[in-house]
């Protein structure tokens, strides 16, 4: 009895076990997963925040870049040594001494000093800090329609594990239904109203049905599989199950065919050409010149810690590269022709998106048209099904032809439930082209 007891309370845990492995999941929790876990969205954001990074740097063409330095310095070099001497405002009669200037005695300096440069007027800065924005902005947009696309794929996604479970059913049924007329073989067999070859064709049907069967389960897994991939699971033989069921029917919808100008990667688009624009013109208006202001304020003294002289220095600097080389010359030619190339891409992509549009609007009528000559095929099935079957218990219908009724009904409702989900998920890849 406690061996018996053991045995079951295995039995017990491999159930459970296998029980938690099959998880209810519903596309609401499939959205809310996917957008706080999945590695695409987030490689997005950190692009977002890397550009951020590069346009929060440009804000050193407005604020002041401060340092601070303490510097000591031991000399007998006659003229450090009397600048040293200067600088603490410790200088005699007697330091004027030619014997001393020439030949000083050690000399220690200890300088403590604020540096102090603000930026007034630098025009290809500022046209280099529009493009760092725009460059921003341009992921920033790229990452929301990553989050529109994920939810496409999710979709998607969901719908192939919804269809994954219905071709289960239908081969779970059609072997359920094949496993019946074998038995029904079986029994005229024993009677002699059928021959061997007979019983062995409908044999040949039901293992046929039953590896079409595993593949269809196996399907179940790779979808589960997908899907614990976009939320950023490990899958550790997890098996999904959605709530909602797939549709049998479709909901018409017609959508309007123009291409929407404020669609998120159309903006990211112009937003990267418009970033390649003010890198030219920062080129351009690197010819100028730049004004700055500096200052600072210096202590002085030959011991470490005390400060007793001190001095400043304030003044404004205009700089102008005037000739480098042709390097910047080289520099705005290079802008010039990125810039270029980014206007002639956004034209190419939005013509590209264009015809997709185009071709995704032709696709949904052509599968709308597949669906409705599926459904009629599907019930023409069924009842051409129902029809033999009922001949064949009558004795008036041929093996090979209930064999061939029963395999075109389950390929027809498998094909039905494919054209189904294919005319659903061109809709919202439609709707995702126009989004």
């Amino acid at each position: 009895m406690k061996n018996l007891y053991i045995l079951l309370t295995s039995i017990s845990g491999i159930i459970n076990v296998y029980a938690q492995d099959t998880l209810p999941l519903s596309k609401t929790d499939l959205h809310s997963k996917v957008l706080e876990h999945n590695l695409q969205i987030k490689i997005a954001e950190k692009s977002y925040e890397s550009a951020k990074a590069d346009y929060n740097q440009s804000k050193s063409l407005f604020l002041p870049n401060i340092t601070a330095s303490h510097t000591g310095i031991v000399t007998n070099n006659p003229l450090m040594a009397f600048g040293s001497k200067l600088n603490q405002e410790i200088l005699t009669p007697a330091d004027f001494n030619p014997a001393l200037l020439n030949d000083p005695k050690q000399t220690q300096n200890f300088a403590t000093k604020i540096e102090i440069q603000q930026p007034l007027i630098n025009v290809d800065g500022y046209y280099g800090r529009q493009a760092a924005k725009s460059k921003m902005e341009a992921y920033q947009l790229q990452t929301e329609r990553t989050k529109d696309y994920l939810a496409l794929e999710i979709n998607k996604a969901y719908m192939q594990l919804q269809l994954a479970y219905k071709a289960v059913g239908v081969l779970q049924k059609a072997e359920s239904t094949a496993k019946a007329n074998l038995k029904l073989v079986e029994n005229y067999f024993k009677n002699g109203m059928l021959q061997k070859t007979d019983l062995l064709n409908v044999q040949v049907r039901v293992n046929e049905i039953s590896n079409q069967l595993h593949y269809a389960k196996s399907n179940v897994q790779n979808a589960s599989d997908y899907l614990a991939f976009l939320f950023n699971e490990d899958t550790n033989g997890k098996i999904y199950k959605p709530t909602e069921a797939l549709e049998g029917s479709i909901t018409l919808q017609s959508f309007d065919t123009t291409l929407p100008e404020n669609r998120k990667d159309i903006q990211a688009m112009q937003k990267s050409s418009e970033a390649y624009r003010n890198m030219f013109q920062s080129s351009r208006f690197g010819f100028l010149p730049r004004l700055n202001a500096f200052g600072s304020y210096e202590m002085y003294d030959k011991n470490i810690v005390d400060m007793r002289a001190n001095g400043y220095v304030v003044g404004a600097q205009l700089s102008w590269n005037v000739f480098d080389g042709f390097k910047t010359i080289g520099k705005t030619e290079k802008a010039k022709t990125d810039f270029q190339k980014a206007e002639i891409e956004t034209v190419q992509y939005k013509k590209q998106s264009q015809l997709e549009i185009n071709k995704t609007a032709r696709q949904l009528k052509d599968a709308e048209n597949k669906v409705n000559l599926s459904k009629l095929a599907h019930e023409q099935s069924q009842e051409a099904f129902r029809i033999r079957e009922n001949r064949f218990k009558q004795g008036l219908e041929k093996t090979t032809d209930l064999l061939l009724s029963e395999t075109q009904m389950a390929q027809i409702e498998l094909e039905y439930l494919q054209a189904v989900f294919e005319y659903n998920f061109t809709k919202e890849y439609a709707e995702f082209l126009t989004k």
